[in-house]
């Protein structure tokens, strides 16, 4: 009897000290921390998410998932519970994607802010406030993975044309074009081989051109050369030249001057004394006209006026003697 007392106290032992260390892993690895809850509405898949997966805010941790479960209300959609540290600044214009660590393909929420509306957003275990979960990068992928299937069959199809028959006929009679190209090129070099072999001594010509210029321009600037020599003839030339005009010069001012001040008033005299010697015709051609016999008898003596002897007043009308 003792040994079977002793057996059962021995296991009874053990299975309360087995008891005892899984109620210490359990409060060492109870989460004892107040978090605030919030329901990210998913209408999209959330794959590789998990209850305690890890929340973070911008890559910082501030929380775990809590649930994941189907809107009774709204088939499709899919409810996540998140709750995160009371510190995390949640606002109405805080949204939410999916991530993923690594290649193991386990998913995390990350929580990010557009700033349009800084706005505190409330919530609590009565009233948990809800914030959208908005597709990731896989979600987009599936969107846009059928537009990408069409745009490589298309680029496919490009491919074909472009190393078609016709394309690789056109890249054949180009090369054949660069060949011709290439051919004109050596014969042309071929055919100026003459040339430039006669290059040095072309340019020993020129040298020599030159210098008779250098030897030409020199004598041209030369003091004693010919042409500095004609040069000088023609200016003395023209300084005679120049002499003779200023004694012309000087011969027709003398000329001037006898005309304006000698033949010039003579010329207006004698334009004055016939000027009077043709009044006076004038008027002795008036007279004849008017007495013709003065010519032969010559001109009455004129009449006696008022005060000289023989004046006689005219005799008085009738009309004024009767006054």
């Amino acid at each position: 009897m003792e040994n079977k007392s002793h057996a059962f106290w021995a296991g009874a032992f053990t299975l309360g000290l087995l008891a005892v260390v899984v109620l210490v892993i359990a409060w060492f690895n109870h989460d004892r921390a107040v978090r605030i809850p919030y329901d990210l509405i998913a209408r999209t898949s959330v794959t590789g998410l998990n209850p305690d997966s890890i929340v973070r805010y911008r890559g910082i941790p501030v929380g775990k998932v809590r649930e994941i479960q189907f809107d009774p209300k709204h088939p499709g959609i899919i409810i996540v519970r998140i709750a995160v540290n009371p510190d995390t600044p949640m606002t109405h214009s805080t949204y939410a994607t999916l991530g993923y660590q690594g290649v193991t393909g386990l998913g995390f929420v990350q929580l990010d802010d557009s700033g349009t509306d800084p706005t505190p957003l409330a919530s609590s275990e009565v009233k948990v406030a809800q914030l959208t979960l908005r597709p990731g990068l896989l979600d987009d992928l599936q969107k846009r993975g059928e537009a990408m299937v069409k745009q490589m069959e298309q680029v496919t199809v490009s491919l074909n044309r472009l190393v078609g028959e016709e394309t690789r006929q056109q890249l054949l009679h180009t090369a054949q074009s660069f060949q011709h190209a290439a051919d004109n090129v050596a014969l042309l070099a071929k055919n100026a081989n003459p040339a430039v072999t006669r290059l040095p001594e072309t340019i020993a010509k020129l040298d020599r051109t030159l210098d008779s210029v250098h030897t030409l321009a020199f004598n041209l600037n030369s003091p004693d050369g010919a042409l500095m020599k004609n040069l000088n003839k023609v200016g003395d030339t023209a300084t005679r030249t120049g002499a003779a005009v200023a004694q012309l010069s000087d011969s027709m001012q003398g000329i001037t001057a006898s005309l304006n001040y000698e033949t010039l008033p003579r010329v207006a005299s004698l334009s004055d004394d016939i000027r009077a010697a043709t009044q006076s015709f004038n008027r002795a051609a008036d007279t004849l006209s008017n007495n013709p016999r003065g010519l032969l008898f010559g001109q009455p003596a004129p009449a006696p006026g008022p005060g000289e002897a023989g004046f006689n007043w005219p005799a008085a009308t009738a009309g004024g003697g009767a006054q």
